[in-house]
């Protein structure tokens, strides 16, 4: 592997340095399993509170969920987009950092903030490591691919990237691999989604983006694709951040402007073999980086 992609991928963005909690990050458990199941503790996952029947459970997988305030927000990625503001308000809340923290000083974050912690954490102890965003058909078995974002790290002893989903670190869940080393073909990443909509592989009910707005087919592989190309670019937008030419047009492009991102994402498909062109893209395609969002519009 290319030292000099390693070093940038060892970088942090706004979003995955952790600033003064570096420190404390170190500190935490250097098994990928236990730190996954001990990040995975501190979360609850908005579909879970969003559901009125866990709410009402005293004994559950998340702890008293009815000690939860009904005022609290589904989705705190609102309050907390940055892996930074995730731990201080974890350590304000509770300041142990425990697999017992109580299901009321717990964030609601998805599995956006789960990957970006995850791999600020991993950037702290050393590690090249970078967020990867796409669709999960191993979330629910109903064959739709669910949007769903992940982390990859570089294991030097085996001289290759792991794959590993903190977010589905949970004890009922039997996905028939292992979540700490997912194999390639388990995930649908953004690029391959975005082609496999442009190419019929895929049926546009098959690729689902959950978070608002909803959306399918193609105009959900385009998010996917982005998400994961500002994610391999250490820059890893939230959900309401696109580009500003993609939502003026409502994802409705010309066939000029598909034949773009089919050029980004076959670049996108071998990411380190082709880092040169894709920083080249990043560099020179600004209408890729500026974003539209809930202010920025």
């Amino acid at each position: 592997m290319n030292k000099r992609i390693l070093e940038f991928y060892k970088q942090t963005s706004c979003f995955t340095d952790l600033g003064y909690y570096k420190k404390f990050a170190r500190n935490l458990p250097d098994n990928i399993e236990r730190l996954c199941l001990l990040q995975r503790m501190q979360i609850i996952h908005p579909v879970a509170f969003h559901d009125s029947n866990i709410r009402k459970k005293d004994k559950c997988f998340w702890g008293n969920m009815t000690k939860v305030s009904i005022t609290r927000l589904n989705y705190e990625e609102d309050y907390f987009p940055t892996a930074q503001s995730m731990l201080a308000e974890l350590l304000r809340s509770d300041e142990n950092y425990h697999i017992g923290r109580e299901a009321k000083n717990k964030i609601h974050i998805t599995c956006r903030g789960q990957a970006i912690l995850l791999a600020s954490i991993l950037k702290a102890k050393g590690y090249s490591a970078r967020v990867r965003s796409g669709f999960a058909p191993y979330i629910k078995y109903d064959g739709v691919a669910y949007d769903h974002w992940i982390t990859e790290y570089y294991d030097e002893n085996k001289s290759e990237w792991v794959l590993v989903d903190a977010d589905e670190h949970c004890p009922d869940h039997e996905m028939g691999f292992d979540l700490n080393d997912i194999p390639r073909d388990k995930f649908i990443f953004g690029a391959e989604a975005y082609l496999g909509m442009r190419n019929h592989k895929y049926k546009t009910e098959e690729i689902y983006y959950s978070s608002n707005p909803a959306t399918l087919g193609l105009k959900a592989a385009i998010r996917g694709l982005f998400y994961d190309f500002h994610s391999l670019m250490n820059h890893e937008i939230i959900f309401l951040h696109m580009p500003k030419y993609i939502r003026d047009k409502n994802f409705e492009l010309s066939e000029e402007e598909y034949q773009e991102l089919d050029k980004l994402a076959i670049l996108m498909l071998e990411p380190d073999k082709n880092f040169d062109e894709l920083m080249k893209v990043w560099n020179h395609e600004l209408k890729f980086r500026i974003m539209s969002g809930a202010l920025n519009s």
